[in-house]
């Protein structure tokens, strides 16, 4: 899988343009916001996800312009294909010619995976993100987990808004409460089940990848924390039922759901330990680099293609033995690299070397 060209139009601060890479290194380099990662955020969009740094689609269009337009053309599938993606109140997304009802469609059909500084607090951060990268890997793995997650949201968005009145008149239909529990209790399954499996796959994997990084020395593991016991998924929805009917006195205090896939965590634990917690700085690094490289493993496995690997100036955060262990494990995969300095990023005499300026990009 590769990108052979990207042009793009009146996004974030790229000049008009075309630009066709290398199927192998990329180096893009120069100073601080001059669009470098504004290249690989726009190659990023055609995975079906959102913005990897958390933007808004609003922001992605350029001051003054009424619209982004981005196109792609690439090899996947055995075949070369092309999509567009136009955004100005929502998105527009054709792919092949074909228009598609929403840009989550093309989840599975282009995939990569990106590194940036945000994943280096991957583990000490907060577990909206930690939910988040699981999501999003398993959302290019089964494209049709979006549709699961969209359900779900969408429930939980209601049944919020039944507690919030509730609160507010202070009183509650009973009843009704009972179909939205109902709802949501046969979406979280879905989630939870998808989620636990997807961990399953990914352990063995990254407990490899973090003993090569560790050169032996530590043992690491993942799991997920949820107050859901693995099963069929009508047990797992009669067990969400169980907690949702718990937690219903102190939803309807609050005026939200307390109990629910939004409140699962991802567990790394090194030597047993909780590495949010007791894992060093160069350790919890090492657990990140492991999580992402099984991400990417576990991707080729399943479709049989290498995925597009994105490093977004993470590069000269890491010491030399771990960019060592990111490029060799990325061996032979189309790669994209952000830095300030080419010299600083990479040994390579084979990547080709882009310097970007105020938008533009020259070889």
């Amino acid at each position: 899988m590769r990108v052979t060209e990207l042009s793009f139009e009146g996004f974030r601060n790229l000049h008009p343009g075309r630009w066709n890479p290398d199927g192998g290194v990329n180096i893009l380099y120069g100073d601080n916001a001059q669009g470098k990662t504004n290249l690989l955020e726009a190659c990023w969009l055609f995975t079906g996800g959102r913005s990897f740094r958390g933007a808004k689609d609003s922001e992605l269009v350029q001051f003054g312009a009424d619209y982004a337009k981005l196109g792609m053309t690439f090899e996947a599938g055995g075949r070369e294909q092309e999509a567009t993606i136009t955004i100005r109140q929502r998105r527009s997304v054709t792919l092949n010619g074909v228009s598609l009802p929403s840009s989550a469609k093309l989840a599975g059909t282009f995939c990569g995976v990106v590194f940036s500084p945000a994943h280096l607090s991957l583990i000490k951060d907060g577990p909206e993100g930690r939910r988040r990268f699981i999501d999003s890997a398993y959302c290019q793995l089964k494209p049709a987990y979006v549709g699961a997650l969209t359900d779900y949201q969408k429930a939980l968005t209601q049944r919020n808004a039944f507690l919030k009145q509730s609160k507010e008149l202070g009183r509650c239909d009973s009843e009704l409460l009972d179909l939205w529990d109902h709802t949501l209790a046969a979406s979280a399954a879905r989630l939870t089940a998808a989620r636990q499996r997807y961990i399953h796959r990914l352990q063995p994997i990254a407990a490899e990848i973090y003993n090569g990084l560790s050169s032996g020395r530590e043992d690491f593991a993942i799991g997920w924390d949820s107050p859901i016991a693995e099963a069929i998924l009508p047990e797992m929805a009669a067990q969400w039922l169980d907690a949702l009917r718990q937690a219903r006195r102190a939803d309807l205090a609050v005026g939200f759901s307390t109990a629910g896939p939004h409140r699962e965590d991802l567990t790394v634990t090194i030597q047993g330990q909780a590495a949010k917690a007791y894992g060093s700085q160069g350790q919890q690094r090492s657990a990140v680099l492991a999580l992402k490289l099984a991400e990417a493993t576990l991707l080729q496995e399943v479709t049989g293609e290498k995925p597009v690997a994105f490093l977004d100036d993470v590069m000269s955060e890491l010491d030399t033995s771990r960019q060592d262990y990111i490029l060799n494990h990325i061996e032979g995969w189309q790669v994209f690299i952000t830095c300030c300095e080419p010299s600083t990023a990479l040994k390579n005499t084979a990547a080709k070397v882009f310097s970007v300026k105020q938008g533009v990009i020259n070889e």
